[in-house]
């Protein structure tokens, strides 16, 4: 609706709508204390865990899982809109922030966590229905005793880097 509008003479869409169920996390997080970062995200993609309850939200899905690298695809969806049309930046930071956080835990062993001290991110291009599957894969640039850097790139099915972003987690054991 603009400005110089009635707002009168306005139609507002009908809404949708959207359901979905995910899966108890506290089954992985437990789990965290005995298994590594690896097998713990090796086990999300083959059904042993759940996969966490954002992925189910915005429907990203793990695809690729090795040490120090992970791959999560997305199809954009409607839901993951802003205002302007294009898929909301946030949606994008969730997607790095994962994609580069377990590229972390990807290297780490039993009892330890991480969290994300800070991140980074460059948006390239808009990405939209049109754009199709996109992928993103994270990468560890470092892996010290008290902390990580990692990279991830977010790129169209064709190639085209659409962003990219950098972290620093925080390494810690588990009840510090």
């Amino acid at each position: 609706m603009s400005l110089d509008t009635d707002p009168a003479d306005q139609t507002i869409s009908t809404g949708r709508e959207r359901s979905y169920s995910w899966s108890d996390p506290t089954v992985t997080a437990t789990a965290v204390a005995t298994t590594s970062g690896l097998d713990i995200l090796r086990g999300i993609l083959d059904g042993r865990f759940p996969v966490p309850p954002i992925l189910d939200t915005l429907q990203i899905r793990p695809v690729e899982v090795e040490d120090g690298r992970v791959v999560f695809e997305l199809t954009p969806q409607e839901w993951h809109y802003n205002p302007i049309g294009s898929v909301h930046g946030g949606v994008l930071s969730t997607l790095v922030d994962s994609a580069l956080g377990c590229a972390v835990h990807s290297q780490l062993p039993a009892g330890m966590g991480y969290t994300t001290l800070e991140i980074k991110v460059n948006f390239v291009r808009a990405v939209t229905l049109g754009t199709g599957t996109i992928r993103c894969e994270g990468t560890v640039l470092s892996l010290g005793r008290r902390a990580a850097t990692a990279e991830a790139k977010i790129t169209s099915a064709d190639g085209k880097l659409l962003a990219h972003a950098t972290t620093t987690c925080m390494l810690f054991a588990l009840g510090e």
